[in-house]
């Protein structure tokens, strides 16, 4: 997937996934963005990043079609390691970060929004995590960032999406506007952002993650619950049945 960089004049640097239609995401393109967000703290330039996508959805998660591809557990390891190096880079980004999701945001997707500093969202953005319907588990951590503990359960253990609207009623979603004024509107919060002092926003954001409860520990371990499903093979089954259509 390309990860296509701008950086304007005002100091936003905008990431955009590039992998129509669902940008799922494979290990390769996860480091390429952890290394991007670790390198901000290299760049007094950047104020603010934008992560957003092109094509239908944010996030479609990770690329199973390359998890099955790679023998023994090449697949689910890589994935793991890159899910939790692009989280925790996106968490730790050395400046706020600004989510703009354009469709559904699914997986991966929850993982890189729940660890994003404003979140602007197209009234037509759906947010799920429909992880046990895949033989395995995670970003519960993520998605209670997102939203109340009794709904975060619900959804994980249904499967059920919330709309754009919802995430605006629990506050974690800042704004919610049309798909043709998801861009400007990002970039009109992260130009506010930019407009501040660079080297106290950056102290603020280290501040913030001081006193945070870090996301990056609890995902971890969630991690592992997953590997434990893909030893019982109840993670290849799902996936296989996936590609076959049949979920």
């Amino acid at each position: 997937m390309p990860i296509r960089e701008t950086l304007d004049d005002a100091g936003v640097l905008e990431l955009v996934m590039d992998n129509p239609k669902v940008n799922a995401l494979n290990i390769a393109d996860a480091y390429e963005l952890t290394r991007t967000l670790d390198d901000v703290k290299r760049r007094p330039e950047v104020k603010v990043v934008i992560i957003t996508a092109t094509g239908k959805g944010f996030s479609a998660g990770v690329d199973i079609k390359e998890m099955q591809r790679l023998p023994g557990n090449e697949g689910i390891l890589g994935a793991n390691d890159s899910c939790w190096e692009l989280f925790r880079a996106v968490y730790e980004c050395a400046v706020p970060v600004v989510a703009a999701v354009n469709d559904f945001c699914l997986g991966t997707g929850i993982g890189i929004i729940g660890n994003a500093d404003v979140i602007v969202a197209a009234e037509t953005a759906t947010f799920g995590l429909p992880e046990i319907d895949n033989g395995a588990l995670g970003a519960a951590t993520h998605l209670k960032r997102l939203v109340p503990q009794h709904k975060a359960r619900q959804m994980m253990y249904m499967c059920e999406f919330a709309s754009a609207a919802e995430l605006h009623a629990h506050g974690s979603v800042y704004k919610v506007v049309p798909l043709d004024e998801l861009r400007a509107c990002a970039h009109e919060v992260a130009g506010v952002i930019a407009s501040k002092n660079g080297t106290v926003v950056r102290k603020a954001k280290r501040a913030f993650n001081s006193i945070d409860e870090d996301p990056t520990k609890s995902y971890r371990m969630e991690q592992g619950f997953t590997f434990e499903l893909n030893l019982y093979g109840e993670g290849d089954k799902a996936r296989e049945a996936f590609l076959r259509g049949g979920r």
